[in-house]
């Protein structure tokens, strides 16, 4: 922490060190604090709403299991898990191409377009009669989903500097985390609707599908292309966005769609260390997400019970979630974060996978709190991370698609090893979750520890101390490679 306290100090040194160095971008500081309120008060909660409900659509399918899915339906063997495992193939591989589409097209279009989409398929879920009908619908469901994610963290990043993204990916992500809490407590409520035609899953899909439709439809009004054209600012909150962008965000804003400069900087040799770590560090929470039901049902619970108890796991994983993002956007710092988070997840599944869950079924919840805690935090500084860092809009589009993709395809490595013969322990998706685990670790503390010696490096050789908020990012137009550019760690 004293570390951190002194490059907090340092960079608090800005206007003497940049003034020096370089052109600072004036800002009306009121406008840009009303700025800032309004996106927090317009855009923030609206994007959280409707990740709330993608998050819903997508993960009901472990809810709808414990109330009967698979024998309403004469799923055989690892039908469920299959499911799953399929479910990443388009949601994995269309990121990339569907966040080009929302930088050529814009987040106004293609965001709400996607949620119409994937809510009247998941709608439609309700009406499945086996398992070749839903594993269709769940493949449709995946394309349409898919994109969403990495969608808002490119929009985001077109809003909020890069020392304010962290929290606010943490408020939106952590709608996924109430959606899974809140999706135990509405599976609570369904479940006990008894009806001699309709099953309580199929109440579930259909309710939660058709309010899905009705958020979609109502985006395509209240969502903004850029700040530029966003209905609930004025002139010079506009005016602020657009400077405080060149500030500390991207070396140009509103720049046209180039597929060149998308991938300019696939060839750089950290580029494969981010892809590594976007795809390891995702499996944590592909485990928690879609199986903690399943989890906390090997401790002998009814139907009931088991929705009931997670709700507790996911509600603490949502307020460390933003406590930790705090931190991290408070401290200008990312690695350390996102080491300790790892490594609390890490903890929880090597209790599950040491201990005898029906005799210490305390130790075994508890380990559930552990895994909901660190396993959430890294989708979001992760993505905020990279992103603080390439600060060109095509290639933070496409960037981001990728490895956001990549992380998609990471539920495929939990869903592969959750099978019906592993049962109840699961151990082999616990471990391979653990060496996922450690190998994101180690990415993170190759990159972080780099990124801190190379602006030491840079700073002894220019005889400043910088750090990246010092610098204005509209003074570095050639990214990384510019002298004065400093990486944000």
């Amino acid at each position: 922490m004293e570390k951190l306290d002194k490059e907090t100090l340092q960079c608090s040194s800005q206007d003497a060190e940049s003034a020096a160095l370089g052109t600072l971008v004036p800002v009306d500081q009121k406008a840009e604090r009303s700025y800032v309120r309004k996106l927090d008060t317009f855009l923030l909660p609206f994007l959280s709403l409707m990740y709330f409900f993608n998050s819903v659509d997508r993960s009901n399918l472990g809810n709808s299991k414990t109330d009967g899915l698979e024998e309403d339906l004469n799923f055989v063997g690892n039908e469920y898990s299959l499911l799953i495992l399929l479910f990443y193939i388009p949601f994995g591989t269309l990121d990339l191409p569907l966040n080009l589409l929302t930088k050529k097209f814009s987040a106004k279009w293609i965001l709400p377009s996607l949620m119409v989409t994937w809510g009247s398929i998941a709608t439609l879920q309700c009406a499945a009669k086996n398992f070749a009908g839903l594993l269709v619908m769940r493949l449709i469901l995946g394309a349409c989903e898919a994109g969403f994610y990495a969608g808002v963290v490119f929009y985001f990043t077109l809003f909020y500097k890069r020392s304010e993204l962290g929290f606010r990916l943490a408020i939106f992500f952590g709608s996924a985390l109430l959606a899974a809490a809140f999706s135990g407590l509405i599976s609570y409520g369904v479940f006990r609707i008894q009806d001699p035609h309709i099953a309580g899953w199929q109440w579930l899909m259909m309710i939660e599908g058709i309010l899905t439709v009705i958020v979609g439809v109502f985006s395509f009004w209240w969502l903004p292309a850029s700040p530029a054209s966003a209905w609930f600012l004025n002139d010079r909150e506009k005016a602020a966005a657009v400077a405080r962008a060149l500030r500390d965000g991207s070396n140009n804003v509103d720049v046209a769609f180039s597929m060149k400069e998308c991938f300019m900087i696939w060839k750089d040799w950290k580029f494969a260390l981010w892809c590594l770590l976007c795809f390891t560090y995702p499996v944590a929470f592909a485990t928690t997400s879609n199986f903690l039901p399943q989890i906390v049902q090997r401790l002998g619970y009814s139907v009931v019970k088991t929705n009931l108890w997670t709700v507790a796991p996911n509600a603490v994983g949502f307020l460390v979630l933003l406590v930790v993002a705090k931190s991290s956007d408070y401290c200008h710092e990312r690695t350390f974060h996102v080491f300790a988070a790892l490594a609390t997840s890490l903890v929880g599944m090597l209790i599950l996978i040491t201990i005898d869950v029906l005799n210490h079924k305390a130790i075994a919840y508890f380990a559930c709190f552990l895994m909901a805690a660190g396993s959430y935090i890294p989708s979001c500084l992760v993505q905020s991370w990279h992103n603080n860092n390439n600060l060109n809009e095509n290639s933070r589009a496409a960037t981001t698609g990728l490895l956001v993709g990549l992380g998609n395809f990471a539920g495929i490595l939990s869903a592969a090893t959750f099978r019906v013969e592993y049962a109840p322990k699961y151990i082999p998706t616990l471990i391979t979750t653990c060496i996922c685990n450690g190998i994101a670790m180690v990415c993170v503390l190759i990159l972080g520890c780099w990124m801190k010696w190379e602006n030491d490096r840079r700073n002894k050789a220019q005889g400043v101390k910088l750090c990246a908020l010092d610098v204005d990012t509209s003074d570095l137009p050639d990214g990384e490679a510019s002298p004065r550019f400093r990486y944000f760690t």
